[in-house]
């Protein structure tokens, strides 16, 4: 294959992330060592028809600097440009997770709703689970209904304490 993927691995302080971009833009934002990683990875080369290298650019570079803001509390928005690589219904989630706020968090059904179709509750759940591009798509900032931490692709762990560094609190806050 021609195309390439490039990509460089960034530690944070609540995980390892591998990070790539295709044509100048981010197509990927994610925990290294996540479950669904050669799903996510196939995914992404298939719909690119490219492959991995260990390369970097200026979106990787301009992608560090900002997490590196967002890990020290200087940053609460991203402006970097994305490529989404999924189905149009997982784009509208994806567009959905990017409306909740800095600090605030929100639920499956809260986010079906804000899509506009409350039978979709798993859907939901699956498409934030294919999330590819974490913390800038904030998928971290939903909870169960119940107020409690449900799965997530870094770990429940690291999802405690992104939400703690944001100041949001582990029971739901609507948005």
């Amino acid at each position: 294959m021609e195309n390439k993927i490039k990509i460089q691995y960034y530690k944070t302080p609540y995980g390892e992330l591998i990070l790539g971009s295709f044509n100048e833009q981010l197509c990927l934002c994610d925990w290294r060592y996540r479950k669904m990683r050669t799903a996510i990875d196939s995914r992404i080369k298939k719909e690119l028809n490219a492959d991995f290298i260990v390369e970097n650019s200026i979106v990787i570079e301009e992608t560090k600097i900002q997490l590196s803001e967002y890990f020290n509390k200087e940053r609460s928005l991203f402006n970097i440009s994305l490529l989404l690589i999924g189905t149009d219904f997982q784009k509208t989630v994806w567009d959905a997770l990017k409306q909740i706020p800095y600090g605030k968090t929100e639920s499956y059904l809260g986010l079906s709703k804000t899509i506009g179709n409350t039978k979709a509750v798993r859907a939901v759940a699956s498409a934030n689970g294919a999330n590819a591009i974490a913390i800038i798509i904030p998928c971290h900032r939903i909870i169960g209904s119940n107020g409690s931490l449900v799965g997530y692709a870094g770990g429940l762990k690291s999802k405690e304490k992104l939400l703690e560094l944001e100041g949001g609190k582990k029971q739901l806050s609507l948005f």
